[in-house]
């Protein structure tokens, strides 16, 4: 982007020094739009609409409560200028720390139970979501903490999930329902989230007579069995698909927005990717009764009964 094009925001503010409570609040909301402090009482914002909006209502708060607040249109007159501001911008120091953050987080992974590492891993996302908020000039130091973060889901999900297949590179066959009934399927035992939904996609949408092996290790997959989500099963991992997906598409199970919501749900717990709103429910909820219940059957019941809530609240647009 040219110099001439950036604009900035600068937000000047002054607080009685007895209002504590309301400069730490002033603080916090700096912080959290990514502010620059120039010197004590002047934070500096690249412009953006919605930036403009928040630094106004922060001048309005200040002023009442006693303070001193404005917010001020600054222009680079140089390329320098414009390339100092932006210097003050540079996230690399933040970055270090995360991945700071992710390498002890990851070092603890064997030690903690699944509960510590999903609130590990709500905790760590949180910060992250939070610093790439901010990151408004992305550099090589945020490719490589984004790398670094891939390598921690990866990791996290390894040790929720140990045996998670490798994706294979091929088609996707098309096959009948009609053929795949009363029979029986199995994957590795310690239900996680592609498998828990694959299992519920099985028994709602394709085999309501299916009855199902919870297998120690793949190795044991009887050949009568239907094998899934372990590498070389039946259905796994396909090309970009989680095994959830490769279902839906090896059956032709309609694409509702429901469906489409769950799968965009399944797949982003599984691999990654843009997080829905109602997936750290779905995660808490997940990781919760797998350390309450004693097998796998009482939890596919349990967690079958929260997908079927998900599947009728995501469409409950198109049933109005």
């Amino acid at each position: 982007m040219n110099y001439e094009n950036h604009r900035w925001l600068l937000l000047i503010a002054s607080l009685p020094t007895s209002s504590a409570t309301a400069r730490m609040r002033l603080w916090r909301a700096i912080k959290a739009l990514g502010c620059v402090a120039l010197r004590d009482g002047a934070y500096l914002l690249l412009y953006r609409e919605s930036h403009a909006e928040a630094l106004a209502d922060l001048a309005a708060q200040t002023n009442n409560e006693g303070g001193q607040a404005w917010v001020v249109d600054v222009a680079p007159r140089s390329a320098a200028d414009n390339e100092a501001f932006q210097a003050l911008f540079d996230r690399s120091s933040e970055y270090a720390q995360m991945n700071v953050n992710l390498t002890e987080a990851r070092k603890a992974l064997t030690s903690q139970t699944p509960a510590e590492i999903a609130k590990a891993l709500k905790r760590l996302r949180k910060e992250r979501d939070a610093l790439v908020r901010i990151d408004f000039f992305p550099n090589r130091a945020s490719l490589d903490a984004e790398a670094a973060w891939g390598d921690f889901e990866e990791a996290v999900n390894a040790s929720l999930s140990p045996g998670e297949p490798h994706a294979q590179e091929r088609p996707i066959p098309r096959l009948s329902r009609a053929d795949y009934q009363g029979r029986t399927w199995a994957t590795r035992r310690n239900l996680w989230v592609d498998r828990v939904a694959s299992a519920w996609l099985i028994r709602r949408f394709i085999d309501s007579d299916a009855k199902f092996l919870w297998l120690d290790s793949p190795a044991q997959c009887p050949k009568e069995a239907l094998g899934f989500d372990f590498d070389d099963a039946a259905f796994t991992h396909v090309n970009d698909k989680v095994t959830f997906e490769v279902l839906l598409v090896s059956f032709n199970i309609e694409m509702t927005p429901s469906m489409e919501k769950l799968a965009a749900l399944v797949h982003a717990l599984d691999v990654g990717g843009v997080i829905p709103p109602e997936a750290a429910g779905f995660e808490a909820i997940l990781t919760g009764a797998r350390a309450r219940l004693d097998n796998d059957d009482a939890l596919l019941a349990e967690i079958g009964g929260v997908l079927d809530s998900l599947y009728t609240h995501y469409n409950k647009d198109k049933t109005k």
